[in-house]
C-alpha cells in the first residue's frame, strides 16, 4: 500500500514538474516580428482601417440633451458596448497607414437616463461650427430629363404590349 502511494505521488509530480519547467524559459515578444524584409520601405504594407469613423463634423451635431436614438443616427453604432456600463457608449478608430505609426481617435459619451450628459475625446462638440456648415452655400445639380434609349425591338414589344424587362 505504501508502494502505491508513492508510485501515484511520483506519477502526479513527475509531470507536474516538467511542464512548469518548460515556462520558465525565455518569454516571447508580445508582437510577432514577422519578415525581415517587411521593414524595408520600397516593400508595400496596405493600409488598415478599423472602427468608426467620426469626423468633427459628425461630433459638432451633437448636443448634451440629445437622445440615445438621436447620437445613433448621427454619430451610427458605436464600436464598444459595455454590458455592465450601458450608460457608455465608445467610438474608437485606427488607422495603420503603410510603415507609418497608427493613429487612433476616440470618442467616449455618457448617458443618463436616456439623455446624452458628457462627452470625452479628440473633439468637443462646436455649436458655432455646426451653424456655420447649416448656412454654407448648397449646390444645385441640375438631372437632365429621361430619354427614351431602349432598343427597336424593346419599344416595339411595349408598343405591342408585352413587357420587357429592362
Amino acid at each position: 500500500m505504501r508502494r502505491l502511494v508513492i508510485l501515484s505521488s511520483i506519477l502526479i509530480l513527475v509531470p507536474v514538474l516538467a511542464t512548469s519547467g518548460c515556462a520558465r524559459g525565455k518569454k516571447q515578444e508580445d508582437r510577432p516580428r514577422g519578415s525581415m524584409l517587411s521593414n524595408l520601405p520600397f516593400v508595400y504594407k496596405m493600409t488598415v482601417q478599423q472602427g468608426n469613423i467620426i469626423t468633427e463634423r459628425m461630433v459638432n451635431q451633437v448636443q448634451l440633451g440629445m437622445n440615445r436614438e438621436q447620437v445613433r443616427y448621427l454619430l451610427g453604432t458605436p464600436l464598444l458596448t459595455d454590458m455592465f456600463h450601458t450608460n457608455r457608449w465608445d467610438y474608437i478608430y485606427t488607422i495603420r497607414r503603410g510603415h507609418q505609426p497608427m493613429e487612433s481617435q476616440r470618442l467616449t459619451l455618457w448617458f443618463e437616463e436616456d439623455r446624452l450628459v458628457s462627452i470625452e475625446g479628440f473633439a468637443q462638440p462646436d455649436p458655432a461650427a455646426a451653424l456655420a456648415a447649416l448656412t454654407e452655400e448648397t449646390v444645385v445639380v441640375e438631372v437632365p430629363d429621361w430619354r427614351d434609349d431602349r432598343g427597336i425591338i424593346s419599344r416595339t414589344l411595349n408598343a405591342v404590349g408585352v413587357e420587357t424587362a429592362d
